[in-house]
């Protein structure tokens, strides 16, 4: 089967991709070819709207991004001012945990993920938390990227 490769181009420390199998470039380097940035941004997405633990600042960034929005748009959507979400996103100051459960009903919904949970139970998830959390996708069909369980 193949290896596991840390997937950092993504803005995030903690996704690994499971089975994938470097290609040789023309100087003779194995490097990694990701098919289907789409489709696994979409994945990395769901895992982080359905994560048991409160978003990183890097997480939150990264779903801002997905979802095309500017921090002010998305300090508009939260009730609050762009410099606050800068802050979150720099992991200057917690990020609201209201704002958090608001910020993942909407990445679901704009872009389509069915996270198979309730409201309530996305809003008991959406506290800070010190507990370091891998993302692990199985990347052996990059037509059909699966998260690992855990």
């Amino acid at each position: 089967m193949g290896r596991i490769y840390q997937y950092t181009e993504c803005g995030l420390d903690n996704v690994e991709l499971h089975n994938v199998d470097p290609v040789v470039d023309d100087a003779g380097d194995e490097v990694y070819e990701i098919p289907n940035l789409l489709g696994l941004h979409k994945v990395i997405a769901h895992c982080i709207v359905t994560s048991k633990t409160g978003l990183t600042p890097k997480e939150l960034r990264f779903l801002r991004t997905e979802m095309g929005l500017t921090q002010g748009e998305l300090a508009r959507l939260v009730k609050k001012d762009h410099q606050t979400v800068g802050r979150w996103e720099r992991g200057d100051s917690p990020i609201d945990e209201n704002a958090e459960v608001v910020i993942r009903l909407i990445a679901a919904d704009k872009l389509g993920l069915d996270p198979k949970m309730s409201v309530q139970e996305i809003a008991e998830y959406s506290v800070p938390s010190a507990k370091f959390r891998k993302i692990e996708i199985d990347a052996s069909d990059p037509e059909d990227y699966r998260p690992l369980a855990a």
